[in-house]
């Protein structure tokens, strides 16, 4: 089977979406779906180290890749979502090349990530050190978020980082970060596609989140291939709303 990784860096277009809620019932269904990845969003919501054990779990059991959005890029948080299995890191506010190369750093042993063989990742102390070693050699995907006007003038020097495998544009805050209040704004559209001009022209896949679904040709030809988009919440809101108003049309005086 070819991994999340494999299929990242070949290009692949790839649709997942974001989980907001730390349960593993839900990871379980998402299992079930066509998607090709679940991204778990420890940063903007409330997953503890014990909530993201149990989704991890989940998702690998369904066969189900999963990301692990970290709350920041210090080490132990990377340290953790790498420890129990993810199939790879979504790392926010890369700014600099040094962020970037913080993070591969952070994830890799010897230069940063701490061993031990009685995680998930070892295989509970199944797997030798040696093992282990070589085949946690960048098997996790690392994926750094562009979301800050700051880091515009720095992507080129992003990219260049060996064991940065993808960027992906977090569009809502590059809105915020530029003073606009829509992500539809001329200035911040024109900020994304450079990014991916710039991705495309290093040979390396971009991603980002939209939520209007009809730009993504757009994006697909300037090389994107990683969307992740909705979330387990906006999938629940969209589905009462067509149930109450199928509904409502049948129950209509």
């Amino acid at each position: 089977m070819t991994s999340f990784k494999d299929r990242l860096v070949a290009g692949h277009p790839l649709v997942g979406t974001f989980m907001k809620t730390p349960s593993p019932m839900l990871c379980e269904v998402f299992g079930r779906s066509a998607l090709d990845v679940i991204c778990l969003d420890a940063e903007h919501s409330p997953f503890d180290r014990g909530d993201l054990d149990r989704c991890v779990f989940s998702l690998k059991a369904s066969g189900k890749p999963a990301l692990v959005r970290v709350p920041s890029c210090q080490p132990e948080h990377i340290l953790n979502a790498l420890d129990l299995g993810a199939d790879g890191i979504l790392a926010p506010h890369i700014i600099t090349k040094a962020d970037a190369e913080a993070l591969v750093d952070a994830a890799t042993f010897g230069q940063g990530r701490g061993y031990s063989g009685s995680t998930r990742a070892a295989g509970y102390m199944a797997k030798t050190m040696a093992q282990h070693l070589e085949g946690s050699k960048g098997s996790a995907a690392l994926i750094a978020q562009i979301e800050d006007a700051a880091a515009l003038d720095n992507v080129g020097d992003i990219l260049s980082v060996d064991g940065i495998d993808c960027v992906f544009i977090g569009r809502a805050d590059l809105t915020v970060s530029l003073g606009y209040d829509t992500p539809a704004a001329a200035p911040v559209v024109e900020a994304v596609e450079a990014i991916c001009k710039a991705a495309k022209a290093a040979g390396c896949p971009s991603g980002m989140f939209t939520s209007d679904l009809s730009e993504l040709g757009h994006w697909k030809s300037l090389g994107a291939s990683l969307f992740l988009l909705g979330s387990d919440h906006s999938f629940l809101l969209a589905g009462a709303k067509q149930l109450t108003d199928t509904a409502e049309a049948q129950l209509e005086p």
